[in-house]
């Protein structure tokens, strides 16, 4: 006789570290993210600006190792690999890149500890941020090793040539969830190996598989434009306001909703302690 829902779930609690009613990797899990989230919510405007912009230059030396493998080996799934550098560079120095903010605050916004306004400020400023970061380092690696000049020009037109098809919207939407999923992988470790692990799978599949990530590949497109590719900003400009909306739907859709849902108990307990912190300031007030 199959055992009913109730007694699984007192046998889970029996055998389980936590009386929550999903495992405990789960609860941890969740309550790493939402503190983090909260942090990252409640940053100071310097800070945002500090952190998107070193997201930039992050992936800008990303970028810098991928054209030199490329260059050495002509192998994208290698330089790919190589760009991980940039992805691992982003974890250790808690930089901010724009695709990984669609899972950590927004558990910090549903459990109560944000509002929706902080995470657009969030997702605006560390966007903005990123490109403009993107966009000075690209200019310094164009100075510094002008070989580069054909692969990024080749780089860049195969990102933008296609326009918008089912082939470039399912590549610009696989590539925000693959960066949320590395995410939320990098935040079930503390282990700095597995993370440089994760942050080289990521940059095979996104770099190496050719898929359309809007701030990864914009700051490619500007070191093409610096090296004088007959590249406008309104052209940029038009590829970038179809790809990050594709990139959202990637991350958040895919990734986010579903772990939201498996989390709904959690969410539930934490909205209503922040529910109950809020009124007893209330009163105390």
């Amino acid at each position: 006789m199959q055992p009913d829902h109730q007694q699984t779930e007192d046998k889970r609690k029996e055998l389980g570290r936590s009386d929550e009613p999903v495992e405990d990797e789960l609860v941890e899990e969740f309550e790493n993210t939402v503190a983090e989230g909260a942090d990252r919510l409640n940053r100071t405007w310097r800070a945002l600006v500090i952190t998107g912009l070193f997201g930039g230059i992050d992936v800008g030396l990303g970028i810098m190792a991928m054209l030199a493998v490329k260059e050495a080996t002509g192998s994208d799934l290698l330089a790919g690999m190589a760009f991980g550098i940039g992805l691992f560079a982003l974890r250790l120095a808690h930089s901010e890149l724009f695709t990984e903010d669609f899972l950590i605050p927004i558990n910090a916004v549903v459990a109560k500890h944000g509002t929706w306004l902080q995470l657009v400020r969030l997702w605006t400023v560390t966007l903005v941020a990123n490109l403009a970061g993107g966009w000075l380092f690209m200019w310094v690696v164009g100075a510094a090793f002008p070989q580069f000049e054909q692969l990024l020009l080749e780089t860049s037109v195969k990102y933008m040539e296609g326009g918008l098809t089912l082939e470039t919207a399912a590549l610009a939407i696989l590539a925000g969830s693959t960066i949320t999923l590395s995410t939320r992988m990098s935040q079930g470790t503390s282990n700095d190996v597995v993370t440089a692990l994760i942050s080289l799978i990521s940059g095979l599949l996104v770099v190496g598989l050719g898929m359309l990530h809007g701030a990864l590949n914009s700051i490619v497109i500007f070191g093409a434009m610096h090296m004088g590719a007959a590249i406008s900003y309104t052209d940029w400009f038009l590829w970038f306001l179809w790809v990050i909306p594709l990139n959202m739907v990637g991350g958040l859709a895919i990734i986010t909703l579903p772990r939201l849902i498996r989390t709904l108990e959690l969410i539930k307990k934490e909205r209503a302690k922040q529910g109950e912190k809020l009124a007893a300031q209330g009163l105390a007030g």
